[in-house]
């Protein structure tokens, strides 16, 4: 549970989730369209991995920081290890929550307010982005850093396809797949996207990544 001690005002016109009320939807949405431009476009997504990074991080609505310093919107960080796999649209009071221990592993403080802030691209719409901590979305409710610190959904979660780890699928709150890709280049190391995918564990998180995997390993008998 969040340390604050705000209640979640809802933003003029958006709606309000009746399970995660710290969900920005209507930046939800945006990024959903955006995601849905990218999963439309041929080959978008299986460029160099730096590119395809930085489409990633523009459908969710972030900048793509690698100067700033870490908490003053840093964002070299996001997709680029097994953990900060998880893009979440929050209002922007909750923006500023902390973590006070929900989340098993993180930090008490966790301020990323600030950053958030920062990095995030206005016109999605209101509220903010952020690259959020995946550990505890095994769990069923997942007990991650939207979900608990923020009282968000996550907008979609990038996660590394096995056995090989070279492709990687984008799937919303649900589990569903959103989009699919194949990057090539300097890809993040192999053991941060093998542990990528074993902290999505068994649940739904992990059905789409199995699901490209099985059909991979189809067509690649015929």
């Amino acid at each position: 549970m969040s340390t604050s001690s705000k209640t979640a005002e809802p933003v003029v016109d958006d709606p309000v989730d009746p399970v995660y009320p710290g969900t920005a939807t209507l930046r939800l949405r945006s990024i959903h369209a955006r995601v849905a431009d990218l999963a439309s476009t041929p080959h978008s997504l299986n460029g160099d991995w730096e590119e395809v990074r930085r489409k990633v991080l523009w459908a969710g609505g972030l900048r793509d920081l690698t100067g700033s310093r870490p908490g003053q919107g840093y964002t070299g960080h996001s997709f680029n290890d097994w953990n900060h796999c998880d893009l979440t649209a929050m209002r922007g009071q909750e923006a500023h929550n902390i973590n006070g221990g929900a989340v098993e592993g993180i930090a008490h403080g966790n301020q990323l307010g600030p950053g958030i802030k920062i990095a995030s691209l206005e016109e999605l719409g209101p509220g903010g982005s952020w690259s959020t901590c995946m550990m505890g979305c095994d769990r069923e409710p997942p007990a991650d850093v939207a979900h608990l610190q923020f009282k968000s959904r996550i907008a979609f979660k990038m996660v590394w396809v096995p056995p090989n780890f070279e492709e990687f699928v984008l799937v919303d709150d649900d589990g569903l797949l959103l989009a699919h890709g194949r990057p090539t280049g300097k890809l993040p190391d192999i053991r941060q996207r093998q542990a990528n995918f074993r902290a999505v564990g068994k649940g739904k998180y992990s059905l789409a990544a199995l699901d490209v995997a099985t059909r991979s390993s189809e067509h690649s008998e015929l």
